[in-house]
């Protein structure tokens, strides 16, 4: 199963300008964020709760960021 993270990355995007630059704050390498945005790798539990905090998105939020199927 494979989720689309467009909401996530635009929210990445808004929040602090590139993906690069997020993954020094959030503690990972570019490519790293890279392979879980692109559904090759998947995100922690603690990942979650983490990249939420620091993008300011609220718990009745995280299914639409993390949670929605792609649609094939």
């Amino acid at each position: 199963m494979q989720f689309d993270y467009s909401k996530l990355r635009g929210r990445i995007i808004e929040k602090h300008k590139t993906q690069n630059e997020f993954s020094k704050i959030l503690g990972v390498s570019e490519r790293t964020l890279s392979l879980k945005l692109n559904n090759k790798i998947f995100f922690s539990q603690d990942e979650i709760i983490r990249i939420s905090e620091l993008l300011s998105i609220g718990e009745d939020k995280i299914q639409k960021y993390f949670f929605d199927k792609k649609v094939q």
